[in-house]
């Protein structure tokens, strides 16, 4: 237990929203099951709980079961009242700037999307709708830069990666923010920290003011992956799968570090939608990299692709292993033709309308028992119905490994039980014990890894 978590404060906005409708108020201060408190109360402690070592968010949320935040209607606007608050977000009982801002982050995504999605439960089913909502959130958020140019690149890995693949992240960030480039990660730890922080030293080189360290979370991943301190864009989505769009919509180009189950949802959901027919020919740079100790971990996941979706689905990325350089050489390069592409096709370059998602890669998926041994994990489907159906297998096995309910319900029900064909699923089974044996499903403990899984053949 910490020796200290009892910090009591109140908290002045900090830029992102100030006022609220005494609805917004009432919605964010009722703590029945259809209220809004506990969300806000449990994504505001991830936030003042930056830099903690956790990734168990059952954990996070037990060991400041005390926390408590309220809403001060003031003449002129809000404060946020803090009980209890963990102290490591406090310098002379001051909040840290950062974490001020993000607090009020969550307080705005919130209010926001609750607000769109009650409008957009008339829509259900129609993609374009939810296209539009992540449009919606992430222009209210203030992350939509307009530019003459591409150059946001997205960054995805792990959270728990040792030192050399961490270091290697920071390299790539570094030239990548010497060329002139933005990063936006997952927001957490290890891979998803890294890039920002070589992007923020090479920027001051360049004396870029103004750099893009945008942060992409969801409500439950966030206590398992707080935001790191470097974030100064963050973006609180309601769902993995509007996270998942929200990135691949923002991105000019995606670089991919090593990572564990997380990571490789990643990668099947943006396999699943280039795979789309209705995609095919439209330019996206992805490139899979890490340092020279990772080599083997990349030559297994391009073995599974090609086990699983196959030559066409190898074609889409570029594995370039422990040269920084030519990774963001080959990104520029890369963000040439994304250039010319929307250009004549008329599409802005801050959010890519152009891009086809089908609903399967939309529609939220609860990871219950039931829903994961349901999966079809079967070489009949369209590829990128396959990729979808994978994508959600990795889905269940990170809500099993960090966030609350999933692991409540594994300790409820027994291990997600995961069935499927053979020639998929021995190669899923060999990645998943590569993942256990590297350390790479959650942050090493002295308990081992165990897993919320079980493959059946």
């Amino acid at each position: 237990m910490p020796a200290k978590k009892d910090v009591d404060a109140i908290i002045d906005p900090k830029g992102s929203l100030e006022i609220l409708s005494h609805q917004e108020i009432a919605r964010l201060t009722d703590t029945s099951s259809s209220g809004l408190h506990e969300l806000f109360r449990q994504c505001a402690l991830a936030v003042l709980n930056t830099g903690s070592k956790l990734d168990d968010s059952r954990e996070v949320l037990e060991r400041y079961k005390e926390f408590q935040i309220s809403i001060l209607q003031q003449d002129w606007g809000i404060k946020l009242d803090l009980k209890q608050a963990p102290s490591n977000a406090f310098v002379e009982g001051e909040v840290i700037m950062g974490i001020g801002e993000h607090l009020f982050a969550v307080l705005r995504d919130i209010v926001f999307f609750n607000n769109e999605i009650e409008r957009l439960v008339k829509h259900s089913g129609d993609k374009d709708a939810i296209s539009n909502l992540v449009f919606h959130i992430l222009r209210n958020a203030k992350v939509l830069k307009s530019s003459s140019k591409p150059d946001l690149i997205v960054c995805w890995g792990g959270h728990s990666i040792g030192r050399v693949e961490y270091k290697y992240t920071k390299d790539v960030g570094y030239e990548l923010g010497l060329r002139g480039l933005n990063v936006c990660t997952g927001c957490g730890p290890g891979a998803m920290k890294g890039p920002m922080k070589g992007a923020t030293i090479a920027h001051a080189k360049q004396r870029i003011k103004d750099g893009h360290y945008i942060g992409m979370t969801e409500p439950g991943i966030i206590a398992a992956e707080s935001p790191n301190a470097i974030v100064n864009r963050l973006v609180i989505m309601p769902d993995i799968e509007k996270r998942l769009e929200g990135f691949v919509r923002l991105a000019n180009g995606i670089i991919v570090f090593p990572g564990g189950a997380g990571t490789a949802e990643e990668i099947l959901y943006i396999l699943g939608v280039l795979l789309n027919p209705e995609n095919k020919g439209m330019p996206f740079p992805l490139i899979f990299t890490g340092p020279k100790e990772s080599e083997d971990y990349f030559s297994q996941i391009h073995r599974f692709i090609g086990d699983t979706l196959g030559f066409e689905a190898q074609q889409l990325y570029k594995i370039i292993i422990g040269d920084a350089k030519t990774v963001a050489r080959t990104m520029k390069k890369g963000l040439e033709s994304v250039y010319q592409y929307r250009k004549e096709k008329g599409d802005a370059f801050y959010y890519n309308w152009l891009l086809d998602i089908a609903p399967e890669f939309q529609e939220p998926f609860e990871p219950t028992h039931e829903n994961m041994s349901e999966l079809k994990l079967s070489l009949e489907l369209p590829k990128h119905e396959l990729a979808a159906n994978l994508r959600r297998a990795f889905s269940g096995i990170v809500a099993g490994n960090v966030k609350d309910d999933g692991i409540r319900a594994i300790e409820a029900h027994g291990v997600f039980e995961i069935h499927g064909e053979e020639n998929i699923m021995n190669p899923l089974d060999e990645l998943l014990k590569a993942f256990v044996a590297q350390d790479r499903m959650k942050l090493p403990d002295e308990n081992g890894y165990k897993p919320c899984y079980k493959i059946i053949k």
